[in-house]
């Protein structure tokens, strides 16, 4: 099974400063979901790790994060783009929980429920605490360039992945300007990964 674990917010639609609480605050980043589609027509199955502290503060609940979800995979299949499942951690960061990225509790969830090794799983997201998740949990790591991380973009040579060491990433992770970028990489090297 081809498995790949994105992250959501400044991956798949625009980060905010405060939180995504409503479906109209959800915004597909420009080409985002269908590179989601080309991946699953490359047999690529997709699934989202994502970070949703503002149910754990009490910002919104969890009506609005289904209803937030609801608006992401309908716009995703109206491109022709699925995602298998979408998992999420309600906790503040003063709840200690083991879900919360950079903790790799979300990535050992999903390795069991798709019975998968996490070694053969790639996980990209535009936040650091995402990587670092993902590399903790032994899956191969891809760094977006978007969100959190846009402002990396003129520091980094994003092609060859120059200067990562510098940001304190996990030694084999590679750097792409998007998710399109990503995507186009990996179904390129998809014989290779």
């Amino acid at each position: 099974m081809k498995l790949l674990i994105l992250d959501r917010d400044g991956t798949l639609n625009r980060s905010r400063d405060d939180y995504v609480a409503s479906p109209e605050e959800w915004e597909a980043l420009p080409g985002a979901l269908e590179a989601v589609a080309r991946l699953n027509q490359g047999g690529w199955r997709v699934v989202l790790a994502t970070n949703q502290s503002g149910i754990g503060r009490g910002l919104f609940d969890m009506a609005s994060l289904n209803a937030i979800h609801l608006k992401m995979h309908r716009q995703l299949a109206a491109v022709g783009g699925r995602l298998e499942a979408v998992f999420f951690c309600p906790h503040a960061p003063e709840d200690g929980c083991a879900c919360r990225k950079p903790a790799p509790g979300l990535f050992v969830q999903i390795g069991a429920r798709f019975g998968v090794p996490l070694a053969n799983v790639h996980a990209a997201g535009n936040a650091l605490r995402h990587v670092r998740a993902a590399a903790a949990a032994g899956c191969r790591t891809h760094l977006l360039m978007t969100g959190k991380s846009e402002h990396l973009r003129d520091r980094l040579e994003v092609e060859s992945g120059a200067e990562l060491a510098a940001l304190d990433l996990p030694p084999n992770a590679t750097a792409h300007a998007d998710i399109a970028a990503f995507a186009d990489w990996l179904l390129a090297n998809q014989t290779t990964t």
